[in-house]
C-alpha cells in the first residue's frame, strides 16, 4: 500500500555554488531583541512616558506615616497664684511658738477607735470585761475536755443551754465543739437546729471500725452558723433507750479523739445506764434549774443525788445556770437563788427570760436578746474556768 500512494524520492543536498545561497538556513537565529513595552512609548511630542508601578524602583526605606495630630484640648487657664502666708518675725529673744505639725492630734494606729465600741453599745469598761471573759474561755487545752448539761426536771432549758454554751466555745475559741444528744428519751437537740445529715450516734457507732479521722466522723453531724457541730439521737425510743453507758463510753472515746470539747444534752433520768458513764467522764457539770418554784427545786434535788452517790467533788465543781421564766408573780427572787446555789456549786448565774428561747424552735444566736447573749459568754467563761491542766 505504501508503494501505491507514497513517492519516495532521495534528497539531494545542494553542494557549494550559487544554488546553496537560495537554500534556507536551517541553524540557529540569533534571539530577537527585546520587545519595548507599550508604556516605554512616548504619549505626547514632549516624550511623557507613564511608568506604571511594577516597573518603579524600589525604595531603600519604607515610607513613614506622618501621626495623627493630637485630639483638640481647650488651653488651660492659668494657675492662680496663692497668697504667701505672712510669717511675722519674732523679736528678738521672743518664745518660738510650736510648728503646727504638733499642735494636731496623734493619729490613732493599730487600736480600735472608742467611737466603734460606743456605736456597738460598749463603753470602754464593758469591752474590756468581754475581751477578759475570751481571753478565759481561750484557756488552753491539754485533752478533750467533756461537759455534760443535766437536770432532774425536763423543760428547765437544758437543751438551750447546751446549744448557747456550744455556740459560744466554737466561735470564740475556733476550736472543733461537739455537741450529743445522750438523751435516752429521744431528745430535741437535733430539732433545735438545721439538720444536714440524717444520721445518728447509733449509726456512728455502727461505722465505728472505718472511722480514721475527723473527716469520718463529719459527715454524721450537723455543723452550725456558730462552728458547733450537732450529732443526733435515734428519733425511735425503743431504740435511743437501749444507747446504755457502755455505748456512750465508746462514742465519747471515739469523739474525743477529733473534738477538744464534748457536751452531752443529758435527759432527765439520772439512774438510766447511759447515765452514770455519763457522770464518770465529765470534766465539768452544768446544772439547769429555773426561777419557778419546780425548777428550782429540781435543781436541789440534783445536787442531792450527786452528793449521795459518790459524785460530791463534780457537784462541787458544777455551774448552775438559772433561767427567767415568764410568770414572774410565781417566781422566786433570781437574787436568793444565785446566793443559793453559790453555795451548793462553784457559781451560779442567771439566764434572762428570752422570747426567742421560750418558743423552742430553730436555736439561732443573733435572735437573742443582748442580755442572753452576755449570760451565755459568763456562763462559757465559768465553765473554762474549769478546765484544769492534766495531772491538776
Amino acid at each position: 500500500m505504501a508503494a501505491d500512494h507514497m513517492v519516495i524520492e532521495q534528497v539531494r543536498r545542494l553542494g557549494h555554488g550559487p544554488e546553496r545561497d537560495l537554500s534556507p538556513d536551517y541553524g540557529l537565529l540569533p534571539p530577537a531583541p527585546p520587545a519595548e513595552p507599550d508604556w516605554r512609548r512616548p504619549l505626547d511630542s514632549l516624550g511623557t512616558v507613564l511608568i506604571p508601578p511594577q516597573a518603579r524602583p524600589a525604595s531603600a526605606a519604607p515610607a513613614l506615616l506622618a501621626p495623627p495630630p493630637p485630639p483638640y484640648a481647650p488651653p488651660l487657664p492659668a494657675p492662680v497664684p496663692l497668697p504667701l502666708p505672712v510669717v511675722a518675725t519674732p523679736a528678738p529673744g521672743a518664745p518660738t511658738a510650736p510648728p503646727v505639725a504638733a499642735s494636731l492630734p496623734p493619729v490613732a494606729t493599730g487600736r480600735r477607735p472608742r467611737l466603734l465600741a460606743a456605736g456597738l453599745g460598749l463603753g470602754r469598761g464593758e469591752q474590756r470585761e468581754r475581751e477578759r471573759l475570751a481571753a478565759v474561755i481561750r484557756t488552753p487545752l491539754h485533752r478533750s475536755f467533756r461537759i455534760a448539761v443535766i437536770g432532774l426536771k425536763g423543760g428547765v432549758g437544758k437543751t438551750s443551754a447546751t446549744l448557747g454554751l456550744g455556740s459560744v466555745l466554737a466561735e470564740t475559741r475556733s476550736d472543733k465543739v461537739v455537741a450529743v444528744d445522750a438523751n435516752p428519751d429521744t431528745g430535741t437537740l437535733s430539732r433545735r437546729i438545721r439538720r444536714e445529715s440524717p444520721a445518728t450516734v447509733q449509726d456512728l457507732l455502727a461505722a465505728a471500725p472505718s472511722i480514721t479521722g475527723y473527716m469520718d466522723i463529719r459527715r454524721f453531724t450537723s455543723l452550725t452558723p456558730s462552728g458547733l457541730e450537732v450529732l443526733a439521737n435515734d428519733a425511735d425510743p425503743t431504740v435511743a433507750d437501749a444507747f446504755d453507758g457502755e455505748d456512750y463510753r465508746r462514742l465519747v472515746e471515739l469523739l474525743s479523739r477529733q473534738y477538744p470539747i464534748v457536751l452531752a444534752d443529758c435527759g432527765t433520768g439520772l439512774l438510766h445506764g447511759s447515765m452514770g458513764a455519763v457522770l464518770d467522764l465529765a470534766d465539768q457539770l452544768v446544772i439547769t434549774a429555773t426561777t419557778s418554784v419546780d425548777g428550782a427545786s429540781g435543781a436541789d434535788t440534783t445536787l442531792d443525788w450527786l452528793c449521795a452517790n459518790g459524785y460530791q467533788e463534780l457537784a462541787r465543781r458544777s455551774v448552775t445556770l438559772i433561767s427567767g421564766v415568764r410568770a414572774k408573780s410565781r417566781a422566786i427572787n433570781a437574787d436568793d437563788l444565785v446566793a443559793h446555789f453559790g453555795q451548793r456549786s462553784r457559781a451560779a448565774l442567771v439566764l434572762p427570760f428570752d422570747e426567742h428561747l421560750a418558743l423552742g424552735g430553730t436555736f439561732d444566736p443573733t435572735r437573742l436578746h443582748q442580755r442572753t447573749r452576755r449570760a451565755y459568754l459568763d456562763l462559757a467563761a465559768l465553765v473554762a474556768e474549769g478546765i484544769r491542766p492534766a495531772g491538776a
